[in-house]
């Protein structure tokens, strides 16, 4: 299993997993979820429900990872497999990234 833990303005909102078998959960921060000042970190991952699983890596945090020439750049610097999009993700999500999200590597 490898994980991240998801920071929404650099403020803990929950954890990102690929289990062993390859699906996906996201599951809100127990504090983040109960405290309704905090707001969704996206439309997809609504405060109504605290836990989602999915087969494949969501859409919204594969809209994280880079493309084209950056990936491939990346992917052989770092010795990963261009169809590795949840080690791509954990790779690059943790620093400078297009919005509040950033998914920082649990060890």
């Amino acid at each position: 299993m490898r994980t991240g833990q998801v920071y929404y303005k650099n403020q803990l909102a929950g954890v990102l997993s690929q289990m062993d078998n390859g699906t996906f959960n996201f599951s809100y921060d127990e504090k983040w979820f109960n405290d309704t000042n905090k707001p969704a970190i996206s439309l997809t991952f609504p405060k109504t429900k605290m836990e989602f699983q999915l087969s494949t890596l969501f859409p919204f945090f594969f809209n994280l990872i880079p493309e084209g020439v950056n990936k491939r750049l990346i992917c052989s610097i770092k010795r990963i497999d261009l169809d590795d999009y949840f080690g791509i993700l954990l790779e690059v999500a943790g620093g400078d990234t297009i919005g509040a999200v950033k998914i920082i590597r649990m060890k």
